[in-house]
């Protein structure tokens, strides 16, 4: 198979995991571990999480709506707390790859599921991380926010939307992303599909399907 399309998530692949933020938050308030997830897991396409992600509230009925599901569960946790977990770090090493990507002749795409909340599109907390994150933003060929599109992962349509941009096939497409749910949209189009785990890990992936081999900074 000839690859010569990359498109990533950002949260959980460029950046760290936001579930690794929500669960120190969620610790530190005595809350079950992964509780946030299993409030957004509830009515996946309709809760406040998918309303917000593709922009249908704002921040302050979010807040709301989010503190309603949480009380629903037996567990009481305002969105606000979600939303200040949400811009991960930036992982090094990635970006990296995206610059060797860049070199070598590959597309390069970015497919988050984020919200209108914060500075940017990792919605950043402060200005010097959102032009952090805005710099890494200008290697990808093609950008699609759901907050801005109207349409989020696993929806099939903003895969197909990408590959309309970047005007490629599936089959010529490698996706990264750190939810499951999200990566089989993908495959199901044609699309090599690497579920991340960790950054090691998708480099080392990402490179046996390439043939390439990204070397970790300080090695």
């Amino acid at each position: 198979m000839t690859f010569n399309t990359v498109i990533f998530d950002f949260g959980g692949v460029i950046t760290s995991s936001p579930f690794e933020a929500f669960n120190r938050m969620e610790a530190k308030n005595g809350l079950p571990k992964d509780f946030v997830r299993s409030v957004n897991a509830r009515n996946p396409d309709d809760n406040a999480w998918a309303k917000f992600e593709r922009a249908e509230c704002s921040a302050a009925e979010f807040d709301t709506l989010f503190a309603a599901e949480a009380r629903a569960l037996g567990h009481e946790l305002d969105g606000a707390s979600v939303i200040a977990c949400l811009s991960g770090d930036i992982r090094p090493d990635m970006v990296a790859a995206l610059d060797m990507l860049k070199s070598k002749g590959f597309g390069l795409g970015c497919i988050t599921n984020n919200v209108p909340s914060g500075k940017g599109a990792g919605m950043a907390v402060s200005d010097e991380k959102a032009a952090a994150i805005s710099a890494v933003m200008d290697r990808f060929d093609h950008i699609i926010e759901s907050s801005k599109a109207g349409v989020r992962k696993p929806d099939p349509r903003i895969y197909a939307m990408m590959c309309a941009a970047l005007e490629v096939k599936p089959s010529q497409c490698i996706y990264l992303d750190d939810l499951g749910i999200n990566c089989k949209p993908a495959a199901a189009m044609g699309m090599a599909a690497i579920k991340v785990t960790s950054g090691d890990q998708a480099l080392n992936d990402l490179g046996a399907l390439l043939a390439l081999t990204f070397t970790p900074l300080g090695v």
